[in-house]
């Protein structure tokens, strides 16, 4: 279990060498079947801090009780800040995002990635919003997607109210 009284940070960085390289659209499915399949496994309650609710502006992935922010990466990404050689999932502890605006640098960082995003794509990701303005549900892929976009994840929890 992750110390939370440190100042730690930590990743967790999944990947799947052996599955095939995909276009984005299918990549996606594959990230939320993923996605999915562990949240169905997972025995612990939603992280509280966070909504459960993919379609609420403050949802964020939840696994063991603790909250994620994923970023998926594969070959096929039409963003370069999201390629990588091999299928890959991200598990950003949410809980670095809120420590980073306590430290007071969080708004640095966040501008240094995009700065970067920028530079290597000609454009910062417009899928890319602050936690709390959008649900970050539709950042996961790295896929542009409408203002209409589902997500296809079902909480577990929430299907059975």
């Amino acid at each position: 279990m992750y110390q939370f009284e440190n100042n730690d940070f930590e990743t967790l960085i999944a990947i799947f060498p052996n599955h095939p390289s995909e276009d984005e659209r299918s990549f996606e499915k594959a990230l939320w079947k993923q996605l999915q399949l562990l949240h169905d496994l997972d025995s612990e309650d939603w992280d509280a801090s966070v909504s459960s609710n993919p379609d609420d502006t403050e949802f964020s992935f939840s696994l063991n009780g603790v909250s994620f922010y994923i970023v998926g990466m594969h070959p096929n990404s039409s963003r370069n800040a999201r390629k990588a050689p091999f299928t890959t999932l991200v598990f950003n502890l949410h809980w670095q995002f809120e420590k980073l605006r306590t430290m007071n640098v969080y708004d640095n960082v966040r501008d240094r990635i995009r700065q970067r995003d920028a530079e290597i794509n000609g454009s910062i990701n417009p899928m890319l919003k602050d936690f709390g303005k959008q649900s970050e549900a539709n950042q996961y892929s790295g896929r542009a997607v409408a203002n209409s976009w589902k997500c296809p994840f079902l909480n577990k929890n929430l299907a059975i109210l």
